[in-house]
């Protein structure tokens, strides 16, 4: 693996003086024939290129940094066999200190930053973005994880959830203010520094709405009942989620993708939890037709990782968007656990 420490060069960032604090980046541009990184550091936009990426290589510059890979537009496959060991977690929102500290004191990754959970199986359940203020930090850990957890015969698989999709539209309502004076800083609307042309962007766009791992079934915000009646797959609906991920303003979603970008879709779905709130019929129901004992789910924000359904379904949306406490569900042997912020355990 190489490592660049890059000497960026200064990019003109008027009304902001050298005494902000603002850090952020890198945004990594896949412009040819040189790539482009771009950082905020101290409150100055900073620029540098390098050479297309072909080979694991990290940059950084004023303490940010990522490690990039070769390009690869391939997109996960939707099933996996059972895990030895699977660990979850849901809306970290921007909370980057405390996904560090979960994944950390339960053996998911070691101090430095690096895989250690072997050929185990770490399923995020979307809602990196919006709310908190170290998103980009967050987001380039997951990106680096999923390459090492390959490398280990592990996998980790990241799903997108609402906010995902809100800011790669645009809509950017919960967005932390640290973020606007980024991308004013970078002379770039936002959702440009997640563009087509981008490293995470592109990263964003391959990524599934929802995976099936041995008996568990994992999304952001829930299944609705009627997927089950009306007989759709979970390929068919990822297919067609993903199909219009970016809304083409000139050929709006309409029929089944208008629906799955909508109130009972995947990442918006709370009929688990509040009215009208599915039966157990219901949650049998989706559970015979997908081939699945539970399903997995964050967005409805609970109070630690809780079970619901007598075990059919688990809630893994513990509230680490208020910045102060969060779990991480853990699974070995078959037995499901809540895994606190001191390392400990305790039986779901």
């Amino acid at each position: 693996m190489r490592h660049l420490l890059i000497s960026a060069v200064l990019v003109c960032a008027s009304g902001i003086t050298s005494a902000d604090t603002l850090d952020d980046g890198p945004y990594v541009f896949t412009s040819q024939p040189n790539w482009q990184a771009l950082w905020v550091c101290a409150g100055e936009a900073k620029a540098a290129t390098l050479p297309e990426v072909k080979s694991t290589v990290t940059i950084e510059e004023c303490g940010l940094q990522a490690q990039l890979q070769p390009q690869a537009a391939k997109r996960p496959v939707l099933e996996y066999p059972k895990p030895s060991k699977l660990a979850a977690i849901s809306d970290i929102h921007g909370q980057f200190e405390l996904l560090k500290t979960l994944l950390t004191v339960h053996g998911i990754m070691d101090k430095q930053g690096n895989w250690q959970f072997g050929q185990g199986h770490l399923v995020i359940t979307g809602d990196i973005f919006d709310r908190g203020p170290r998103q980009t930090e967050a987001l380039w850990l997951i990106y680096q994880l999923q390459h090492q957890a390959q490398e280990a015969g592990g996998k980790l698989h990241f799903l997108l959830g609402n906010h995902e999709v809100m800011v790669l539209n645009g809509d950017l309502r919960y967005l932390n203010e640290k973020y606007e004076k980024v991308a004013s800083l970078l002379n770039r609307p936002f959702p440009a520094l997640y563009g087509e042309d981008t490293v995470l962007g592109q990263w964003l766009r391959g990524r599934n709405v929802l995976v099936k791992v041995g008996e568990l079934l994992f999304l952001h915000g829930g299944l609705h009942p009627d997927l089950a009646k009306e007989g759709r797959s979970l390929a068919e609906i990822n297919q067609v989620f993903s199909g219009q991920l970016i809304e083409d303003k000139d050929h709006p979603r309409e029929g089944f993708s208008r629906y799955l970008h909508k109130t009972n879709g995947p990442i918006w779905y709370r009929g688990y939890f509040r009215f009208p709130q599915a039966s157990n019929e219901d949650i049998d129901a989706l559970r015979s037709h997908f081939g699945v004992n539970s399903i997995v789910v964050g967005h409805t924000t609970q109070e630690h990782v809780s079970s619901f359904y007598d075990g059919k379904i688990i809630a893994i949306d513990s509230g680490i968007k208020n910045g102060e406490n969060g779990e991480v569900l853990l699974i070995e042997n078959g037995k499901r656990y809540r895994g606190l912020l001191d390392g400990s355990r305790v039986s779901l």
